[in-house]
């Protein structure tokens, strides 16, 4: 659209009219464009100075009052209109104006998805709060802590400093015996021909590549084979292999990691296939992995938070009690030694959702790498060590009898696999890591990660009965930490289990007596420095989450009704680390462990103002859900400390204390539940092994995708698990190949040691946003209409000004404010604040939280996208890392960046 110029005549794009008149020679021009300012131009009537008149407050003159501000504005008045031309701008091509994100993108579909679900009927609540209840404070039981002041008072801050560290002291722990000629990645080179290609015995990079993407991206074989018949598809890209058969060969000649072995198990008449690696192996092959050895650990430590060594911390395995004890009793019988800590996970997976077709793998890592490399699966640091069958035994009709036959198949399965351990854990054996470094490392039992059936499977005990300490299963749901439950007597249980061949007959009662099931040769029995009943280890996933929490959940939705815990779940407020259950949650089922975390971030929120049925003060249930809370989320600290390991306690007795206020609800009769009651041995436990990221079931269930499921995906279901453990083992060899490849590439740098490297609580977040804005070219009047920033000019222009004189008064950059004209009518506007933490060992970030400044706009199915403007506690500088001291509540509005 063109428009003619008042001045001179000349016709003018109407968004080139404003250039036009501050750049023309023409006094016409001149004229035209003082007008149209003086027209448009409708402050406030304040007393502006001349525009020679000092800015500085001269001294020995009266200086003149400040003008006062309305309410209604902002620091400067509530100006109608602050722009200083009357160009009126199109709106904003959506094509140009807009750079697509592909996370904005799918945010808005799930935000568009959400807006949708909330419209429409709703059940009738049964109990509508018509006030907000108050809560007496003699309603409450008395609290022993305050752990948010306590921790955000500066219990944290020591956390992430670089700890005091006690050397375990005798110098022989760790000893390096030799060193070979050769490292790991020079034996793999040495194992492929010393080739000058680094991609050998791949031709070229293309070759690699293409097959590198064929095994862990690509398409089926078939569909692989089919390709490469394709006519001149192999001339063409010049690769050496035709098909999938011969790439497999390729590959097979690759080295790898230990080979799975298949071994039959006659049971009954039922014989069943065992598949596994030799373990020894597979610790050959961690410890000798050229992407651990700079961070490997080979003796314990103590590390505390002073100078005073009082307050000790707790965090990866080597800072544990276990390690630190147990170097102490090997070195009296074998000085020299170097600690490998095993730990052993097990638990039985589904791989279709039809036929039942299921698979129970193992998997095996080792404390000497550090958690925050372990607790990534694809850091491949955990290695599948093999298949245990899965039959139900269904031949035998006894009920007590299968299971007796189920849990010595299990037992004897295990000691085959383990038995290595028993000769190698008590006398050594020696292993090279990667740097060509020689030790004698004798690998030990340390932990065994499973859920609660597991549990009772691998400790004889019954079900209904703490797998870890000899307390009565009628009084598990109580709870004193001055009079902990002791261990279960392991040397009493060892010699009733070597009762069996002498006295068969008073097996059964010894047993019995003992409370362990009647197993005859568990396969813990003979590994030497191993407790079992000790080697139970916390587990966030299947106790809490999906355990203490899974019934907290229910409680509440029971205590409060269905209806109403659903009415005020659609009526959370979106978050980026909070998921909107706009359907509730009385409903769901087969609810996942992520689920449960994200219900527990509302959880308190749903219900803080919420009043209990008949008038009862629901003071107490507050406390009980807020203190399991506070456990939940000090349970998951990645460093600890014994200040903190006693808010730990503090938060069980606290649940302890008030969690009766279920029982007057007539929802519970008892808390005899083992996963409630195992709580208090986390503290024992942390203390151990380390904190419990050391040891969590989340990352071994995410394995069973990578090394269960989608092996069982590349099958023909026929014979499954010797094609799954040939898969496996060529996926492995890929991956390991892609290591050298890119150790070649680098050229061939040598392994650097690093001395420390922090614990994983990183408390900073630095700010990001993306390279290109959410929209290119914002006019100003859209800033107003849509993201309600009315005072946006107001506030650039004070920006300007003080980025120029920072020095100014109040009252002189209120001066200052009208000789500044605005160049542009249009900003470019981001939608989105990252918050990104850095991973403490690879230094990669990544989001942890998000803020949101988005206007009501439509996706691309034309669903309404409601608008999204997060609030936020910003920093005004002088604030600390943690505490909300020195800082503001904002609603933003509106997200621009400047250069300045």
């Amino acid at each position: 659209m063109r428009v003619t110029c008042q001045g001179c005549g000349q016709s003018i794009k109407r968004n080139g009219l404003k250039n036009h008149l501050r750049i023309s020679t023409d006094p016409r021009c001149h004229t035209q464009e003082w007008q149209d300012s003086k027209s448009t131009n409708t402050f406030p009537s304040i007393n502006i100075p001349l525009p020679n008149a000092p800015l500085t407050d001269l001294p020995g003159i009266p200086q003149e009052e400040v003008i006062p501000v309305e309410p209604a504005g902002d620091f400067f008045g509530d100006y109608t209109d602050c722009e200083e031309d009357d160009e009126v701008l199109e709106p904003v091509d959506d094509v140009d104006g807009v750079a697509f994100d592909e996370d904005e993108e799918d945010e808005d579909i799930l935000d568009a998805s959400n807006a949708e679900q909330e419209v429409g009927l709703e059940p009738i609540r049964e109990h509508l709060p018509d006030h907000t209840p108050t809560i007496e404070d003699d309603d409450v039981m008395p609290t022993s802590h305050q752990p948010a002041a306590r921790l955000r008072g500066g219990g944290e801050e020591s956390l992430s400093n670089e700890p005091f560290v006690v050397k375990f002291p005798i110098s022989t722990a760790g000893a390096v015996y030799s060193q070979d000629e050769k490292t790991t990645n020079e034996k793999y080179a040495q194992d492929l021909g010393d080739t000058e290609n680094p991609f050998a015995p791949f031709s070229s990079q293309l070759d690699w590549e293409i097959a590198r993407w064929a095994k862990l991206r690509g398409p089926s074989s078939t569909a692989f084979t089919e390709l490469m018949k394709i006519d001149g598809v192999v001339e063409k890209l010049g690769i050496s292999f035709a098909s999938t058969k011969e790439l497999d060969r390729v590959i097979d000649g690759l080295p790898g990691r230990p080979r799975f072995q298949r071994h039959e198990v006659l049971i009954g008449d039922e014989v069943c296939d065992v598949f596994f690696r030799d373990v020894i192996a597979c610790i050959r092959a961690l410890l000798g992995d050229p992407e651990f050895t700079a961070y490997l650990v080979f003796v314990p430590e103590k590390h505390y938070t002073d100078g005073g060594k009082t307050v000790r911390m707790y965090h990866d395995m080597h800072t544990g009690k276990w390690w630190w004890s147990t170097q102490e009793a090997l070195e009296k019988d074998n000085p020299g030694a170097t600690i490998v800590p095993i730990i052993i996970s097990t638990d039985k997976t589904q791989l279709t959702l039809f036929r039942n077709k299921s698979a129970y793998p193992i998997y095996l890592t080792i404390g000497n790498i550090p958690k925050e490399i372990r607790r990534k699966p694809s850091n491949r640091a955990y290695i599948l060590l093999g298949y245990l069958p899965t039959t139900r035994l269904e031949n035998v009709t006894n009920k007590a009898a299968r299971r007796r036959l189920l849990a010595n198949l299990y037992h004897a399965c295990m000691a085959r696999v383990l038995a290595p351990l028993k000769s190698a854990g008590k006398h050594g054996i020696h292993m090279t890591t990667g740097d060509a470094l020689k030790r004698r490392f004798h690998p030990l039992l340390a932990c065994v990660v499973t859920d609660y059936p597991e549990q009772v499977l691998t400790t004889c005990t019954c079900t209904g009965e703490c797998p870890t300490c000899d307390k009565p299963r009628d009084n598990l749901g109580e709870y004193d930490r001055r009079d902990r439950a002791v261990l279960r007597d392991l040397p009493k249980i060892l010699e009733i289990l070597d009762s069996f061949e002498t006295d068969p007959a008073g097996f059964l009662q010894a047993c019995k007596q003992a409370g362990v099931k009647p197993v005859v040769d568990p396969y813990w029995k003979d590994l030497p420095y191993t407790h079992i009943y000790r080697s139970i280890t916390p587990d966030v996933l299947h106790q809490l989450y999906q355990g203490i929490l899974k019934h907290l959940i229910r409680w509440i939705i029971e205590a409060y009704g269905a209806a109403e815990i659903d009415a005020r779940c659609r009526r959370m407020p979106p978050n980026h680390n909070v998921r909107l259950f706009v359907k509730g949650i009385s409903t769901l089922s087969r609810v996942t462990g992520q689920e449960h975390d994200q219900m527990c971030r509302i959880l308190l929120g749903l219900i803080i103002d919420a009043p209990l049925p008949g008038g009862l003060s629901s003071a107490r249930l507050l406390s009980a859900v807020r203190a399991m809370l506070d456990f939940l989320y000090l349970a998951q600290y990645p460093v600890h400390t014994d200040k903190t390991l006693e808010l730990l306690d503090d938060a069980l007795e606290d649940f302890h204390r008030n969690k009766d206020i279920f029982i007057d609800l007539g929802i519970r009769d008892s808390f005899n539940i083992p996963k409630l009651h195992w709580a208090e041995h986390y503290v024992s436990a942390i203390k151990l092994y380390g904190t419990t990221d050391n040891v969590n079931t989340q990352y071994t269930e995410r394995l069973h995708i990578d090394l269960a499921k989608e092996a069982y995906a590349a099958t023909n279901h026929k014979d499954e698990f010797s094609q799954m453990t040939l898969w496996v083992e060529r996926k492995e060899k890929i991956l390991r190949h892609s290591q050298y490849v890119r150790w070649r590439c680098d050229g061939a740098p040598a392994v650097p040691r690093k001395e420390w490297s922090p614990p994983g609580l990183e408390l900073d977040r630095a700010l990001h946003v993306a390279k290109n804005p959410s929209v290119r070219a914002v006019p100003f009047e859209h800033l107003t209409k849509d993201y309600g920033a009315t005072f946006f000019l107001t506030a650039l222009r004070r920006y300007v000004a003080l980025i120029n004189e920072p020095h100014l008064t109040s009252r002189q950059l209120e001066r200052r404010l009208w000789f500044i004209k605005i160049p542009f009518r249009r900003v470019p506007v981001w939608h989105r604040i990252k918050l990104l933490r850095s991973d403490p060992v690879t230094g990669l970030a990544s989001t942890a939280d998000s803020i949101h400044v988005r206007p009501e706009k439509k996706d691309g199915r034309n669903r309404l996208v409601p608008g999204r403007f997060d609030t936020a506690l910003v920093n005004d500088g002088t604030g600390d890392t943690t505490g909300i001291e020195a800082r503001t509540l904002n609603s933003l509005s509106l997200t621009i960046l400047s250069d300045a």
